[in-house]
């Protein structure tokens, strides 16, 4: 599911830039009369578009997995979509061009931030717990923001591992070379076995 709304929010938010990027040239571009006939155009296609860009930010708002240093990035993003809103609306009621443009950016500007945040915090977990291949510690360190502590959390597309299907040797390659959602983790290859043993030993089943 989780894959489903993202690829939705990204599809819904690339068509609510273009809108925007076309009603902003068209109004910087002092086309009154295209600007007014496009608006009628994709009046129903921008409802659509913007509670679609509401609904799937809100539901992946409640996977992301806080805790960490790159959260100010993320109530930033959500700053500068919420100021957004209102300048879009008065600058394109009064045909203000300064207050659209500024709209536009601050609507790419967040979307630029989601995905720094997002690439920073699939990376970002600590790699300092390495002493003695403790399996726990480095899962705690490197595993434990998206699967949570037994393994189910779930966040940010991340799998259950408690019913994992996957072996030892599955696990590792997953950690060392990333699947899918997740990207490859920090560690050595030792470091993941220990990890992927400690996945099947402590929380799978469990």
């Amino acid at each position: 599911m989780y894959k489903g709304f993202l690829h939705t929010h990204y599809l819904v938010v690339t068509l609510f830039l273009l809108i925007y990027v076309v009603k902003t040239i068209l109004l910087i571009s002092n086309r009154s009369d295209l600007l007014k006939t496009f608006s009628k155009k994709v009046k129903v296609i921008e409802m659509v578009v913007s509670t679609l860009f509401l609904v799937t930010g809100i539901y992946l708002m409640t996977k992301v997995p806080f805790g960490g240093h790159y959260d100010h990035l993320l109530w930033i993003k959500l700053v500068m979509v919420v100021a957004s809103i209102p300048l879009a609306v008065i600058g394109f009621k009064r045909e203000n061009k300064i207050l659209a443009a500024l709209s536009l950016l601050l609507i790419t500007g967040s979307f630029g931030l989601a995905e720094v945040f997002h690439k920073r915090k699939a990376v970002a977990a600590p790699q300092t717990a390495t002493a003695g291949m403790d399996g726990r510690a480095l899962y705690e360190a490197n595993c434990k923001l998206c699967h949570g502590s037994d393994g189910k959390a779930m966040l940010a597309g991340a799998l259950d591992l408690s019913v994992t299907g996957l072996d030892e040797n599955g696990i590792k390659d997953v950690i060392l070379n990333g699947r899918n959602l997740m990207v490859k983790v920090n560690v050595s290859e030792l470091e993941a076995q220990a990890i992927s043993v400690y996945v099947l030993n402590e929380l799978k089943g469990k």
